[in-house]
């Protein structure tokens, strides 16, 4: 009754303040690189700009940024995506806890989910920085390149259709199968599912977000329509 509600509250309250944080992260430094784009001239300064992106190599720093930006658009954009499964998972908690068996607190599986989408942004920046090296990449990180663009919108559509994706999306679709199926104790058990759940997660949205290069990295409406 009372608890259930309370818990329920709790779980989506902070998983809502956990993306309402990303969403203004993500805007912020949309805008920033925006303002700074218009700044420097607008388009008159592209080929300028063009010119710096091929031959300024990334520093530790610009990597560590990116990858920061990356992941805290893919919380926001990923986390809403977790909240049936981090229900059920506190619902479970709730029930051990007062069967005196307490098990690892909701915020570590969701620690775990947010763990996946990290790994998943290291890879996806390094992918840039490949297509940047590759000059594939306009400093506002949208594809210079109408063949790869089509590429990665092809490649977007016959995945929908592969049997891996099925798998995954049938497992994000039925959290309490996943959860009976892949359960495990102790807080690095909470932490591992979390994690389980964020892989079938990036298997059902890794090449949409690959879409990202085709709109823009940093394009608020075309991120907004991704997610």
């Amino acid at each position: 009754g009372g608890r259930r509600h309370r818990d329920r509250l709790a779980v989506l309250t902070g998983l809502a303040g956990i993306t309402v944080a990303a969403w203004v992260y993500v805007v912020v430094t949309a805008r920033r690189m925006a303002a700074g784009s218009a700044g420097m001239g607008g388009h008159s300064m592209a080929p300028m700009m063009d010119a710096m992106t091929r031959v300024q190599p990334w520093t530790a720093t610009e990597f560590g940024l990116r990858l920061t930006m990356r992941a805290v658009m893919m919380v926001a954009m990923m986390v809403p995506t977790a909240a049936p499964m981090t229900l059920l998972y506190a619902a479970v908690a709730r029930k051990a806890a007062a069967q005196h068996n307490p098990l690892a607190p909701t915020f570590v599986f969701v620690s775990g989910y947010i763990a996946m989408w990290t790994i998943f942004s290291l890879v996806a920046t390094v992918a840039q920085y490949e297509l940047d090296r590759a000059a594939l990449l306009s400093p506002m990180m949208v594809s210079r390149s109408a063949v790869f663009g089509a590429a990665l919108l092809i490649a977007a559509g016959v995945y929908q259709l592969t049997p891996i994706k099925n798998v995954c999306l049938r497992n994000c679709r039925a959290p309490a199968h996943l959860l009976s199926q892949h359960w495990r104790t102790g807080t690095l058990g909470a932490f591992r599912m979390g994690l389980r759940l964020g892989a079938y997660c990036v298997g059902c949205c890794w090449v949409l977000m690959g879409l990202l290069f085709v709109g823009g990295v940093m394009n608020l409406l075309w991120i907004a329509a991704v997610a």
